[in-house]
């Protein structure tokens, strides 16, 4: 499992829209990010990180769908879009992923959400999580997303 550090956005949260700055300073998702590649992102605030996700989509895509949901059908977005005027968002894109399969990346994810908890508290806004059985692999690139943040496994 290849996994590879696409860098840390800055996402403005609107009440209705965000908007993205760049690590290269452009205003917009590109390359790996906007592939549909299988991602692991995380918001964070002051360095803490506050949820932890995934997608296959296009980050802005994804982003896009969590800021304009509204309960339909039972999902209400990113409620850390109300709560913040801005986040970073560090993104990792599972390059070698074989036909664009999310199981490791999701895999992954609940190992870091584990690992926050087990360093303090959950992710202030993380509403749910599917914990599959993990490698050695899967929590070596979990260990090394955590580390981003001040969390040692």
């Amino acid at each position: 499992m290849e996994v590879q550090h696409l860098g840390r956005y800055r996402i403005a949260c609107h009440p209705d829209r965000f908007s993205v700055e760049c690590p290269k300073g452009s205003t917009k998702f590109s390359g790996l990010a906007a592939s549909k590649s299988p991602k692991l992102y995380v918001a964070s605030s002051q360095g803490e990180p506050i949820y932890v996700g995934i997608t296959r989509q296009p980050v802005g895509t994804r982003l896009r769908y969590g800021w304009k949901a509204n309960g339909k059908h039972g999902y209400h977005g990113y409620a850390w879009r109300h709560e913040f005027a801005a986040v970073d968002l560090d993104i990792w894109c599972h390059t070698n992923a074989i036909d664009r399969d999310c199981l490791s990346v999701e895999t992954v994810e609940a190992e870091v959400v584990y690992l926050i908890r087990k360093a303090g508290d959950w992710p202030r806004f993380q509403t749910e999580i599917h914990f599959r059985r993990a490698t050695a692999a899967h929590r070596s690139i979990a260990a090394q997303i955590a580390a981003t943040y001040g969390i040692g496994a």
